[in-house]
């Protein structure tokens, strides 16, 4: 069957996550039902990785298997999704790729943005985009800190567990490579912008890396314990974790 990859953006905050669940108040969910209204038949995705509830997209991708039988292009394919999805999901592109292509084995990495805003009375414009930190948070202090993951390190103490874990992971189960975690400011210093580029990120990796990075920029931790956190990987994980409000799966790359 012709194999198509999709990409598509979202607001994550009415959804329950990506990954299909029970009740089936998630964005693999309904993007299935809306496959299975065009074709008549059951049709099962596959993204390049998941997202948690409350957490945004502007590019996720994922494939499809197309029967033979329906002869739509892949132009007429976003037009089609789109009228069967809610506003919040929208289909922007498809296109074809080999049979054997995969849309999270295949991804080389993938950028996610992290977004704080500074202002003392946060604009309702931004409510569940943002994470509000009104007693601010100093972004020089902040950037350093992001350089402190850049590299490849086990970041097993910036994990949380999804219970699907094997009992006795391989030695690099928890090792990722970070090629790069900048901050950028925006509206006179308002808005704090923060871009990680990594090859894999686990299980709410990027909130629990943002969260900490902000605690030694507020002054609450300090640089030498949190390097510590990467050389010594085997002790507590980090309890701090930034909320899903902020967070954006921004690209996926596959060359």
């Amino acid at each position: 069957m012709p194999r198509l990859l999709f990409t598509c953006a979202y607001d994550g905050t009415p959804w329950c996550g990506w990954q299909s669940q029970a009740g089936g108040c998630t964005i693999q969910d309904t993007l299935e039902a809306a496959f299975g209204a065009i074709l008549k038949a059951p049709v099962r995705i596959a993204a390049s990785g998941r997202t948690d509830a409350g957490v945004h997209a502007v590019a996720q991708c994922f494939h499809a298997d197309i029967p033979e039988t329906c002869r739509m292009s892949p132009q007429n394919w976003v037009a089609a999704l789109n009228a069967h999805l809610p506003a919040s999901i929208r289909i922007f592109s498809a296109v074809p790729v080999e049979s054997d292509f995969h849309a999270r084995f295949n991804a080389r990495s993938k950028v996610y943005e992290y977004v704080i805003s500074t202002a003392a009375v946060l604009s309702p414009f931004e409510v569940n985009r943002v994470w509000h930190c009104p007693h601010g948070v100093d972004a020089q202090a902040l950037a350093e800190a992001l350089q402190v993951y850049v590299g490849e390190h086990d970041f097993r103490r910036f994990a949380a567990k999804r219970g699907n874990e094997p009992a006795e992971p391989p030695a690099d189960y928890f090792v990722r490579r970070i090629y790069s975690a900048d901050v950028t400011e925006e509206q006179g210093g308002k808005i704090l912008r923060l871009r990680y580029h990594g090859n894999g990120f686990m299980y709410r990796m990027v909130r629990l890396l943002t969260g900490t990075a902000h605690k030694v920029a507020v002054g609450k931790m300090s640089s030498e314990a949190l390097r510590a956190m990467l050389l010594e990987p085997l002790g507590e994980k980090t309890r701090h974790c930034a909320p899903s409000d902020g967070l954006y799966l921004t690209e996926v790359l596959y060359q």
